[in-house]
Formats: structure tokens, sequence, C-alpha cells
């Protein structure tokens, strides 16, 4: 068994430090970025994707050299070089202050990996092997896009605002799990997929009481 525990972080503002300036660093920056951290970069060399990064100021760099000052106040740090023996003293060095580290290809220099992910929205799939095989996780991964659809995503925006409707009814928790359910076992996803709103319009129905129409199934599908 795994002695890994999965979990999702909120990264908003946290500070990231990423030692390495290669493509692989490049991926994992533009990442954090995407998750709202304040990333700051070690690296001798940097991509030009993330020279412009740079010179944009969309991440701080700190120069070509690491030292462990850089690590104070850090939230996560990632170890993203060619060099193994830089990424270990870097891992070591983060592990010692109680940070989450990450050295990338080196499971046992972590304290966490980073799973492979298939994004639909706010659905969120994670793949890990346990650092055992990357590539075998990103290969899970494709094979779970061609069951998992954008609709997913929309699927899961409906739901969220369909929530709320319920909850507007005043039924009892017991009530309110029963709706919720009978929404996310019927054929409402299957409709969605298909556009077969009449359909969609029938489902929600039963369970709100009140006929919804074509365009407020439209609305409820886009992202609160």
């Amino acid at each position: 068994m795994s002695s890994f525990y999965p979990i999702l972080v909120d990264l908003r503002g946290k500070k990231a430090l990423v030692v390495g300036g290669g493509k692989v660093a490049q991926r994992k920056i533009e990442t954090l970025l995407e998750h709202g951290a304040s990333v700051q970069v070690v690296a001798r060399e940097l991509t030009a994707e993330l020279e412009e990064l740079r010179r944009t100021q969309k991440i701080e760099f700190l120069g070509g050299e690491f030292s462990e000052a850089f690590l104070k106040g850090a939230f996560v740090v990632f170890a993203a070089t060619d060099d193994s023996s830089l990424n270990r003293r870097v891992s070591q060095a983060a592990i010692q202050r109680g940070l989450l580290v990450n050295a990338v290809d080196q499971p046992a220099d972590c304290n966490f990996i980073v799973p492979s992910v298939l994004s639909r929205g706010d659905l969120l799939i994670a793949v890990s092997t346990s650092g055992k095989s990357p590539s075998f996780a990103r290969k899970v991964r494709v094979d779970l896009e061609q069951h998992f659809g954008e609709e997913y995503g929309f699927f899961l925006n409906l739901m969220g605002n369909l929530r709320k409707e319920v909850l507007r009814l005043g039924l009892s928790q017991q009530e309110n799990k029963n709706a919720f359910e009978d929404l996310v076992y019927s054929d409402l996803l299957t409709a969605i997929r298909e556009k077969k709103w009449e359909r969609a319009s029938q489902i929600i129905e039963k369970v709100l009481g009140r006929p919804v129409s074509k365009n407020q199934i439209l609305d409820f599908l886009k992202a609160e």
C-alpha cells in the first residue's frame, strides 16, 4: 500500500520555490501559476518561455545558484533540474525545514509526489503510481480521457447550481441527499452530452417541482 496520502491543496498566494529552468521546470511553473501560486525560480538557464515570464514579472527570478536561504517562507518546493545531486540537496534542505518538496523523477527524495491529472472543469481525476511509473500514470490518464469528455465539467457546473436550487426548497437533510442522488444517478448526464434539453428539463423538474427552460439549463451549465 502506498504511504502517500491523496490531498488537494489551495496554493493561492502561497510561495512556491522551483529550482530548475528547463522544460520540466517550466511545466511545473506554468501549472503553479495557473493555480495562483507566487513562484520564485532558481536556475542557471531559463527556457525562452520562462524568460518571458521573468520579463513580464509573472515569476521572481532569484539567480542561478541555489541557496538554502531561498527556502525561507516557502510553502512548497520543486527540485526540477537535470542534476540529481542538486535535486537531492534541495530536497534534504527543504525536508529539514518541514517543507513540502518534490524532486522530479526521484521519489525517494520527495515527501509528496504529483499525480497525472485529468481535468474537466472543476472535476479533477488524479492518477498516481506512487512514483513507480509516471509513464503508466500518464497512460491511464489518457485512457480516462476517452471516457470522461468535456460534458462532465458542464454537468458538474449544473450540479453546483442545482444544489443551491434544491437547498432553497427547505427539505430535510435526507430529502436533499435523495434529490442529489436522483439527479446524479439519472440519465441527466447523457441528456447533457446529447443536448436533449427536453429530457434534461423533465429530470430537473421532477426534482425541483417546477418547470425549467432550456435557457435556464444552459445558464446552469456555466461555471458559478
